[in-house]
């Protein structure tokens, strides 16, 4: 039955949607409550890294939750499907760059045995004025990501419970508040082995069922490959005056794309979240075989990311294209909403139900500009003429554009709460381990007993969802764009401070310590002159991107891949710094040669010993 011909059934269908959301929304946050308080913890070796005692596969599961945000969740598959060619960036970048983390620095991170990367910086690089660097980088980097997140909760929320944003935000940050709270990483990391199972089967389900439908197999990958839905959505792209749906480089161009792909793919590898979750297990075999299994996990989302990317552009085009527009109707609660239809065979009137009930978030807009009657999708400056949607509801809006049932509608709401609030309790864990434990416990109250350690853990914990919660509610842009800026910034700061401490036993405290500060301010303040009429509030951005109108980026340099220069930046001061200034301890570099040997790995040091350090002064 054509989607079209099915409309009429949807109408009746959102009343069941919001009690199919509502009872599995239920049931998946009282199983997260249950987990947190299992897992309570009453020593700061649990609260931080779950006292080593993760399995390998269990592991594989959290850290693929932890690393499948709602960026991958919600916006990358609104990404590829916006973009088109160019999308498959995100993918490339954010795939490839976990394979880097995971066979490039994981299992020598595990090694060195630190609890938080500020740990590793000071053990490395013997350092206290270097471990306060990358704890201001972590939290910096960990607040920029979250607020992606919580946006993803608050959208979530608003659709499909029909409450005010922030009122979903309140009860996303209360859930995600018991469970890390309670349970510090133990609790985080079994409540994220369930999330996975959640998220996965939340994307694989109308991935499937789509495919059955547009194809002639239910398996994406093959029905994507063998059958002709790409060469449909070319044809209507074509007609719509758009590019070619697989034609690369027509919305980034080619320096773009590799910066960006190169920004997202180091960033990854500096994440603090994720690199935390490789000292949750015993020892470095663990660590080896953890990495294989959430590469495996991961790999479920992200081959069939691009392909339910292509279905959603397909459905929109061909639900929308020539759509009869109303007037405007005004609800009970004072939202406003333009009604969208389309003319049966029969000459009866079809609602296009899903556009009403998102234009009432506000997260779909219509404008009949030339008053015709009819909605139009053609090119106009690389948008539809007529109508917004915003990329992060074209995930949790496909179902509904293909009539898929209505307890598959919820399931994928679902699925989009578990993704972003997994990925908010590791990065709200990094922001209190910052704060907590590599700044106030280590500098102000070093000898403090544990009850304290755990006490003050968790009141930064509890600061850290405030804040987060905050960007939900206010964010300063869609959830990849937001998410991307974090990936940047962690290129730029963490990336070349932890290969080079790996590999290179020359490298000082000078050299990493000036590149962090290097690369992480170039990085942010060009983020933020770019991006200043929505981080700062300005009617128009403070400055214009670098190199518009070269030969190389004709298009300047765009901010989500502007961490590559600063990675390349920070390589380049901390390399030249650590030349010209005087070599690390010969038990540093000693150290440094150990970890390499890929065998054995040591207890992580709950605190920083005072020992193994100079003074910052050589």
């Amino acid at each position: 039955m054509d989607f079209i011909e099915q409309m009429p059934l949807l109408g009746a269908a959102m009343t069941a949607t919001r009690a199919w959301t509502f009872l599995f929304v239920t049931i998946t946050f009282m199983v997260y409550l249950y987990i947190g308080w299992r897992s309570r913890v009453k020593e700061s070796g649990e609260f931080y890294v779950a006292g080593q005692g993760i399995p390998a596969i269990a592991n594989g599961a959290a850290t693929a939750a932890d690393w499948m945000s709602a960026a991958s969740f919600i916006s990358m598959a609104g990404l590829i499907s916006g973009l088109g060619s160019d999308g498959s960036v995100f993918l490339l970048g954010w795939t490839g760059g976990y394979v880097l983390l995971a066979m490039l620095l994981a299992p020598y991170l595990r090694k060195f045995g630190q609890y938080t990367v500020p740990d590793f910086v000071a053990k490395r690089y013997y350092s206290e004025t270097a471990r306060i660097v990358a704890a201001v980088c972590a939290v910096f980097v960990s607040i920029t990501y979250v607020a992606g997140q919580m946006r993803g909760v608050g959208i979530v929320f608003a659709r499909f419970l029909e409450v005010e944003t922030w009122q979903g935000v309140v009860l996303g940050m209360i859930i995600v508040g018991v469970f890390a709270v309670l349970g510090g990483m133990k609790g985080i990391t079994w409540t994220q082995v369930v999330q996975f199972f959640v998220l996965i089967a939340a994307f694989l389900i109308p991935t499937f069922a789509l495919s059955g439908m547009l194809t002639d197999s239910s398996i994406p990958q093959i029905g994507f490959t063998t059958g002709d839905i790409a060469e449909k959505v070319n044809l209507i792209q074509e007609d719509l005056g758009f590019s070619s749906y697989t034609q690369p480089f027509t919305n980034y161009d080619m320096a773009n794309v590799f910066l960006i792909m190169f920004a997202l793919m180091a960033g990854t590898a500096g994440l603090p979240h994720v690199i935390v979750r490789f000292y949750t297990v015993a020892n470095v075999r663990a660590a080896r075989y953890s990495a294989f299994w959430a590469l495996l996990f991961i790999c479920l989302l992200y081959t069939s990311a691009p392909v339910l990317a292509m279905f959603a552009r397909y459905s929109i085009l061909h639900t929308l294209e020539g759509a009869h527009i109303g007037e405007v109707v005004k609800t009970d609660d004072d939202t406003e909403y333009i009604p969208v239809y389309r003319i049966n065979d029969e000459g009866k009137e079809v609602p296009i139900q899903w556009v009403d009930t998102w234009q009432k978030t506000g997260l779909i807009t219509i404008d009949d500009k030339n008053k015709d009657g009819l909605l139009s999708l053609k090119n106009v400056d690389g948008n539809f003429a007529e109508v917004t949607i915003d990329k992060d509801i074209l995930v949790l809006a496909t179902p509904e554009i293909a009539q898929l049932s209505p307890w598959v509608i919820a399931i994928v709401a679902t699925g989009g709460l578990a993704a972003a609030l997994s990925t908010a309790a590791g990065l709200l864990l990094v922001i209190s381990s910052s704060m907590a434990h590599d700044l106030y416990v280590h500098f102000f109250e070093p000898n403090a007993s544990e009850p304290r350690r755990l006490f003050i853990a968790r009141i930064m914990i509890i600061g850290a969802i405030l804040v987060a919660g905050y960007f939900g509610i206010a964010p300063p842009g869609f959830i990849g764009e937001v998410v991307a800026f974090a990936f940047g910034l962690a290129a730029a700061s963490f990336f070349p401070i932890i290969f080079l401490g790996i590999f290179d036993k020359r490298m000082n405290r000078e050299g990493a310590t000036t590149g962090m500060i290097v690369g992480i301010l170039f990085t942010a303040i060009y983020i933020i002159l770019c991006r200043s009429d929505r981080v700062l509030g300005f009617d128009e951005p403070l400055m214009t991107p670098w190199f518009q109108g070269s030969y190389l980026i004709p298009n300047g340099l765009r901010p989500e891949g502007v961490g590559a220069i600063g990675l390349a930046l920070n390589f380049i001061v901390a390399f030249t710094i650590s030349r010209l200034t005087a070599a690390p301890p010969e038990d540093v570099q000693d150290l440094v040669e150990s970890v390499r040997i890929p065998r054995g790995s040591h207890a992580p040091e709950a605190h920083f010993d005072e020992t193994d350090a100079e003074a910052d002064n050589p």
